[in-house]
């Protein structure tokens, strides 16, 4: 019989596989990865109402199926390695209140798993379009739901990090202060006093916060262009690879493992080669991670005919495919 799961293609720093990450986790192919992850990266399938074409599921199934991969996540990390997932905000189906399901999978995640919270980060999607359109376009009784959080989790307190490698340019006013080295630092109303030779200091950029703001406008790259041009469906729900990039750099180092088990056109993966980092990426769906190959024009497929992975029955039943 044949293998579910397939290496589909491979670059100088990192693999894509063809599979059911849920099964493929647990297989003796990766179990050199076990304990050896610095970071693993990803964007499960959202709770929606709605079914989409990448696959989702809904309420206590959904649930189950997030908190299944503590066990799995738990194994693969590193002794002081993070996992950072993304997850958006549900509806309740007719009415214009939300969810907490997303909420609720992410504790029963972290339950199960033993994790630690560290963080928890909003992602600001200047760009998007204004949505539940029932309840924000037609009756206008609520305004556009436009971020998604990214939940830190760690199995340490103290994982590996350096907002060092993720400041940003100093403002205008930060700029003027630290070039004339005028600056009152008395008590604020916080009742907090800032030192005034630490706050003077040029660090090379100011310290982010957990809320950040990336558009996802990109219109052409060659993952776009390639899907145009053999006329088949892009993924839909692709996340700005500056994001992506902003947690590999906090919480990676060069060289360090990257993984990401739903990876839709692997953004994730094409982050981490950018930045010298290994990786591994996971997708379900044989189309899409067909088309991801196109991020890396320097990578070779791993299989003869690509497409013939479409017959093997990777693209099996039950579980999620991925979202982004």
């Amino acid at each position: 019989m044949k293998t579910m799961f397939e290496p589909l293609y491979r670059t100088g720093k990192g693999v894509l596989y063809v599979g059911d990450a849920g099964e493929m986790l647990q297989t003796p192919w990766f179990k050199p990865l076990r304990h050896r992850c610095d970071l693993i990266f990803t964007s499960p399938p959202f709770p929606l109402n709605r079914r989409k074409s990448y696959g989702n599921l809904n309420g206590l199934e959904y649930k189950d199926w997030l908190s299944g991969f503590a066990p799995i996540f738990r194994q693969l990390l590193a002794p002081k390695g993070s996992l950072v997932v993304e997850l958006g905000n549900a509806w309740n189906a007719g009415l214009p209140t939300m969810s907490v399901l997303s909420i609720e999978a992410l504790l029963e995640l972290k339950k199960k798993g033993g994790f630690h919270l560290c963080q928890e980060f909003v992602w600001n999607n200047i760009t998007r379009l204004p949505s539940p359109a029932q309840w924000v376009n037609v009756e206008r009784i609520r305004v556009k739901d436009a971020f998604t959080r990214f939940w830190w989790l760690s199995m340490t307190p103290r994982p590996k990090a350096r907002n060092r490698e993720v400041l940003t340019e100093y403002s205008k006013a930060m700029k003027r202060l630290l070039k004339t080295r005028r600056y009152n630092p008395g008590r604020r109303p916080s009742e907090y006093k800032i030192g005034h030779k630490s706050f003077l200091k040029d660090h090379g950029g100011a310290i982010p916060s957990n809320v950040l703001s990336f558009p996802n406008t990109i219109s052409f790259d060659p993952y776009l262009a390639y899907c145009r041009r053999h006329r088949i469906r892009s993924h839909p729900a692709r996340m700005p690879p500056d994001l992506a990039k902003f947690f590999i750099r906090f919480l990676t180092r060069e060289n360090d493992l990257v993984v990401d088990c739903f990876a839709g056109s692997n953004i994730t993966g094409w982050a981490a080669e950018q930045l010298g980092r290994r990786w591994r990426s996971i997708e379900r769906e044989p189309t899409y991670a067909i088309a991801s190959k196109s991020r890396f024009p320097e990578s070779w497929f791993l299989v003869s005919n690509p497409r013939s992975i479409k017959r093997r029955g990777i693209n099996g039943r039950g579980s999620p495919i991925r979202k982004r």
